[in-house]
């Protein structure tokens, strides 16, 4: 993939950088340096709270992909800055950078980036343009790398699919879907983040060789979950190609949006920029839970409504809330809601390749046997959950041929004597 970058610092400059008037001005409170060429002043993925300008010279910011090999993303000129996300959020750089030429810089230390904000309105709205800049880059760049994947898979399964007549070509393709599935498998998680009064499970079972379901506990911060089911309209490996960028779209804004409904318009919009294909579309459950108060906030994107098995006894329910499914008609809109869960409850979020599971007969396994069950199992840990549910609903099945992708996600939240 050829990287193009803005060699000319002017124009960006004017947008995004500071006058020869303000970087004077900062000169009062910032610390003057001079760094020879080759020198990274930023490296990626250290915790480092610096905010530079540029005032003399140019700077190369870039990324080291997980191969070695250095990605180019911006040259910063006089006027420019850079370094500022990582004392916004207080996260990891995600760059490095590196002195093209002799360089001088104004370094504003974390202590005081906030005063010469409140100074300078200039810099304060050239950071939020650039902050606000950098998200739609990096969105923009994983949806461009991953519509170019998805077209060489794309391309490479219908070449294998029109040499399925020769018995050697159809190897070729049983092996090539082999390896599509355990690729898959390994973006599903197998452990889930620890905490002593909640406990997570889930289970997943495609159709076909490959599917378009799926599942995550997302981390989003040290006290916040993120809880994901998704599943992809068509099925076989188109399904898990949207699955892939779904996926990533999920974990890229679950960093940076802490609201679930913001969450899922930016996924809507990534997937209606990286499909072609409009009959295209992903049903999802996405919630925010905290993990100190346990309060769960969640929208519900045509998937689904999860059943609710509460821990006081009562029966089991679904959990309240509509939405429009993400990544096909371009107006979008959702609603958010709250559910604050309470020693004893269970949750359970399912594709509808549970209650869809047919039997040699045509019936349904349906939604009011996966409730009976629950009440059953009221109590039950959460694998015991999964296992059972499973169980179930192959019992159910029979020897009847899976005709959807099955997948399940299910949080139980701990009384003080399981902690």
């Amino acid at each position: 993939m050829r990287h193009s970058l803005d060699m000319t610092g002017s124009p960006r400059a004017a947008a995004y950088g500071l006058g020869p008037d303000d970087v004077q001005a900062l000169r009062a409170l910032a610390s003057v340096q001079h760094y020879p060429t080759g020198t990274v002043l930023v490296h990626q993925d250290a915790v480092e709270h610096v905010f530079y300008v540029v005032s003399e010279g140019s700077a190369l910011v870039y990324q080291t992909l997980p191969n070695g090999e250095e990605r180019p993303l911006y040259v910063k000129h006089p006027g420019e800055f850079f370094g500022e996300m990582a004392l916004i959020d207080d996260s990891v750089r995600t760059a490095s950078v590196r002195a093209l030429a002799p360089l001088t810089v104004l370094e504003i230390t974390e202590e005081l980036f906030d005063e010469v904000l409140q100074r300078s309105p200039t810099l304060a709205g050239s950071v939020l343009r650039n902050a606000v800049r950098s998200l739609r880059d990096s969105d923009r760049r994983t949806i461009e790398e991953l519509r170019a994947k998805t077209e060489l898979l794309d391309h490479a399964y219908h070449e294998l699919q029109a040499a399925q007549t020769q018995l050697v070509e159809r190897e070729v393709l049983r092996h090539e879907l082999e390896v599509a599935a355990a690729l898959q498998r390994d973006m599903l998680p197998v452990e889930f983040p620890r905490h002593c009064d909640l406990a997570f499970a889930a289970h997943n079972t495609p159709a076909r060789q490959v599917g378009g379901d799926l599942y995550d506990v997302l981390r989003v911060d040290a006290d916040h979950l993120g809880l994901l089911l998704a599943d992809v309209s068509d099925k076989g490996v188109h399904a898990a190609l949207y699955m892939a960028i779904a996926h990533t779209l999920f974990h890229t804004w679950s960093k940076h949006a802490p609201s679930p409904a913001e969450v899922a318009r930016h996924v809507h919009e990534g997937l209606l920029d990286a499909s072609s294909k409009d009959e295209m579309f992903v049903t999802a459950f996405y919630g925010v839970l905290n993990c100190k108060t346990r309060e769960l906030r969640y929208v519900r994107a045509g998937q689904d409504r999860p059943l609710l098995v509460p821990g006081d006894g009562s029966p089991v329910r679904d959990l309240p809330g509509d939405g429009r499914f993400l990544g096909m008609m371009e107006d979008f809109a959702i609603k958010e809601y709250r559910y604050t869960l309470v020693p004893g409850d269970a949750l359970a979020v399912y594709s509808d390749g549970v209650p869809d599971a047919t039997n040699e007969r045509g019936e349904r396994y349906g939604t009011a046997r996966l409730r009976m069950l629950l009440e059953r199992l009221r109590g039950r840990s959460a694998a015991r959950l999964v296992e059972a549910i499973v169980a179930d609903v192959l019992a159910h099945q029979g020897a009847a041929p899976q005709f959807d992708d099955m997948t399940l996600l299910v949080v139980t939240a701990l009384t003080p004597e399981c902690c």
